[in-house]
């Protein structure tokens, strides 16, 4: 499979890259990233093929949603797609100020609004920052949150905008997947178009097969998998990191990466490109979303989504219990 590959976004239109980019990292997700880095890495996975981003306001206070602006530019708005959220307002004074973000703009924080209104305003403030007059999906981001009103009034208001052609999908982005699938369920009809679900359908975190993924399935809901690798610390090899990260993990999840990593070992494949792959084995499954903060980092992803994989690891990694038996590699294109 190629980073560049076109797919249908389930019902909504769109086609999208089998490989996106997520622009949290970017934005300073937990170090800096200086201006130049962070629009090459964006320009880079263009010229790779990548035709799907992923950005949000509360990555980095709105520092990532500009730099996706300025990086997209001068690219023909048709020739990729955009995602953005709602639900959380970046405002002067704001008092939810995450210390993840290495470099937020000074004196911004961040307010919880899954109103009607802060939605509308949310999105008008996204495409300032963007400098764009549309965006392609909009996520309701962490639905937890404010669940009620996230599936009544913002999900509402991304309905009309919707019906009104403004944006082209709906969309939630959640890491828990109960919470996605109670929203499939509760949300008035037509629903969401997509599902961005976080960490909740790789190698060492399932829970998305137990209802969400075949919800989607049934009622032709695209997702989006992103937080493949965990964070970056159970599947990368951190160095003297790595055991301090693995520890943490608990003794399940640390016994069902040691098993991972002697399989992929035995077949001379890194477990990162089993990682990114994994998540195809699901139908419901579009794209895979994947964080970079360099140019390097997404030509590794997409070298490492292209490495062929033996049939037979996966097989071994079912018969070994890492992944479900109902798994199957994804057909090619």
């Amino acid at each position: 499979m190629r980073a560049e590959d076109q797919v249908p976004l389930g019902r909504t239109g769109l086609t999208v890259s089998r490989l996106g980019l997520g622009l949290a990292s970017i934005g300073g997700l937990f170090q800096s990233v200086p201006e130049r880095q962070a629009l090459d890495t964006v320009r880079r996975a263009r010229e790779l093929g990548i035709r799907l981003f992923d950005t949000a306001p509360v990555y980095g206070y709105g520092l990532s949603e500009t730099r996706a602006g300025t990086a997209l530019r001068d690219e023909s708005r048709d020739s990729y797609v955009l995602c953005t959220k709602v639900g959380r307002l970046v405002e002067h004074g704001g008092p939810d100020t995450q210390p993840i973000w290495a470099d937020p703009p000074p004196g911004l924080g961040v307010r919880l609004d899954y109103t009607y209104k802060g939605v509308v305003r949310s999105l008008e403030e996204s495409l300032k920052r963007l400098s764009l007059d549309s965006v392609d999906v909009l996520h309701v981001h962490d639905p937890e949150q404010d669940f009620l009103r996230s599936v009544g009034d913002a999900y509402r208001a991304l309905d009309d905008l919707r019906r009104a052609g403004v944006i082209k999908a709906v969309s939630i982005g959640v890491n828990h997947a109960d919470v996605a699938a109670r929203f499939l369920r509760e949300a008035p009809e037509p629903g969401p178009d997509c599902v961005m679900l976080a960490g909740r359908w790789t190698l060492l975190d399932q829970s998305g097969l137990v209802e969400m993924l075949p919800l989607c399935h049934e009622r032709g809901v695209a997702v989006l998998a992103a937080g493949v690798l965990q964070g970056g610390g159970l599947l990368a090899d951190l160095g003297p990191g790595a055991s301090a990260v693995h520890q943490n993990a608990g003794p399940a999840m640390a016994a069902r990466l040691r098993t991972l990593r002697e399989v992929c070992a035995r077949h001379g494949v890194p477990p990162t490109a089993a990682a990114l792959q994994f998540p195809f084995g699901h139908p419901a499954v579009t794209a895979v979303v994947v964080g970079a903060r360099s140019p390097e980092e997404i030509e590794e992803s997409a070298s490492l989504l292209a490495r062929p994989i033996p049939d037979r690891m996966w097989s071994d990694l079912r018969d070994a219990g890492v992944i479900p038996p109902s798994w199957h590699p994804a057909p090619g294109p």
